[in-house]
């Protein structure tokens, strides 16, 4: 029923975005979009890290 979004898709979007919040709070929206998403790309390094380090001691313990 969905299918893949394509340019027409994506540029309807944009005007959507654009008319609701208006052109001097776009760059604020982005901005904290991108806060976000920095945030939690570092929170899941973190817990990766965590799940990596019992198996670097095992590793240790074994040789």
């Amino acid at each position: 029923m969905f299918g893949t979004i394509g340019w027409p898709e994506i540029i309807l979007l944009l005007l959507v975005v654009l008319l609701l919040f208006g052109a001097k709070r776009l760059p604020e929206i982005g901005r904290a979009l991108g806060k976000g998403i920095r945030e939690f790309k570092k929170s899941i390094k973190g817990i990766e890290d965590e799940l990596e380090e019992p198996e670097k001691k095992v590793e240790k313990e074994e040789k």
